[in-house]
């Protein structure tokens, strides 16, 4: 199934393949009819890697429109959701039938519930307490199912996909609602995700993304890093993916860990542990953002014919530092400028418009680069 778009210029339809995702402070769904329509106008690119692939939709997407996809992401969950749509191979009969037995369980309290769950009358809990007693009985008993890696990630898939449509939250989980919210009303139930028939033999990397471009080649790479946020008054906590989505690194592990604060993280998402280079709020000796010179690594050091890049007003980068590291390692052919503001999204070929825009609305940008022979 698909969705009919107008191209960045106005001038045809093309299609983008229904993915599937979580709320997402990183989500690219708005921007997939972008990254379809650049992908589409080159010629010869046929291996893609998803370079920080979170929930996977543009791996999705990309996919399903015949690419290779090399999915590689640091997180538990992005791995799990890669695997799900990527490789797993089994009829869909076979997971309905996992996940009927799964949804006729009998809920009871456990780590799960002690942790994240409250009753009516209480609060500022992520879950109603009847969701995390269905959580405590499911997680343990996909356990007892003893299932092969790649069928265990489409039914945790589902569950993740389950817990996010009854939370009480913002799409994040480092504050809670002080009031619950509507969903959060609705009983956890367990759905087949949307998956698809591959034609090509994907990869999914959990790890160091430097690793992954260190050791393989690609006709186009795309990244969107979490640059971090340029609010200098901002704790850099709330810009730590680690942190944001905690609950589902553990349901994923089912690890039970040591917890710590207010909304129970994990020990291991504690800021001085967790945190993405990508991620970092301090500078160098010479007073440039590690952030930035991680990303200029990063694009000197990808091997791939093509580079397209997202990036956020709001983030670390000057447009004078980011369009000065693009032009140190190749040619920029295309900016798509999206301002979501008035909800305005227009193309242009390259000029200097988009680093002398002084407007503080907010904008996304997709750049697309040549890299240097």
């Amino acid at each position: 199934m698909n969705d009919h778009q107008v191209d960045i210029f106005g001038n045809k339809n093309f299609t983008v393949p229904i993915t599937q995702g979580i709320k997402y402070v990183g989500s690219k769904l708005k921007i997939l009819p972008y990254i379809v329509q650049l992908l589409g106008e080159l010629d010869g690119v046929k291996n893609v890697l998803d370079g920080f692939s979170g929930t996977t939709r543009v791996s999705q997407a990309l996919a399903q429109l015949g690419y290779k996809i090399t999915a590689s992401d640091i997180s538990a969950w992005s791995e799990v959701f890669g695997t799900c749509y990527l490789k797993s191979k089994k009829e869909n009969k076979f997971y309905q039938d996992i996940l009927d037995h799964l949804n006729k369980l009998e809920g009871y309290d456990g780590w799960y519930t002690k942790h994240y769950g409250a009753e009516i009358d209480e609060g500022k809990k992520p879950f109603q307490a009847k969701n995390t007693r269905k959580l405590d009985a499911i997680r343990d008993e996909i356990e007892k199912l003893d299932l092969c890696w790649e069928d265990k990630c489409v039914i945790l898939t589902s569950l993740i996909y389950a817990l996010d449509s009854v939370d009480s939250t913002l799409g994040h989980y480092v504050s809670y609602l002080a009031k619950w919210s509507p969903r959060s009303y609705n009983d956890l139930f367990l759905k087949l995700p949307k998956r698809f028939k591959n034609t090509q033999q994907h990869e999914v990397i959990r790890g160091d993304i430097f690793d992954t471009i260190n050791s393989k080649k690609f006709d186009l790479a795309y990244f969107d890093p979490p640059y971090g946020s340029n609010n200098e008054k901002m704790p850099p906590s709330r810009v730590r993916y680690a942190s944001y989505y905690h609950i589902w690194t553990t349901i994923i592990n089912h690890d039970k860990p040591e917890l710590f604060g207010k909304v129970n993280r994990r020990v291991d998402t504690r800021d001085l542990v967790a945190g993405s280079v990508f991620e970092e709020f301090r500078k160098n000796e010479n007073g440039n953002f590690l952030a930035m010179e991680a990303l200029r690594k990063l694009i000197q050091q990808t091997q791939a014919g093509y580079i397209l890049l997202s990036y956020s007003s709001g983030g670390r980068a000057t447009k004078q530092q980011l369009n000065d590291i693009i032009n140190e390692s190749g040619k920029l052919l295309k900016v798509v400028e999206i301002n979501y503001k008035v909800n305005v999204m227009s193309g242009m070929r390259w000029t200097n418009e988009w680093v002398k825009n002084d407007s503080d609305q907010h904008h996304e940008y997709l750049f697309l680069m040549e890299k240097n022979k």
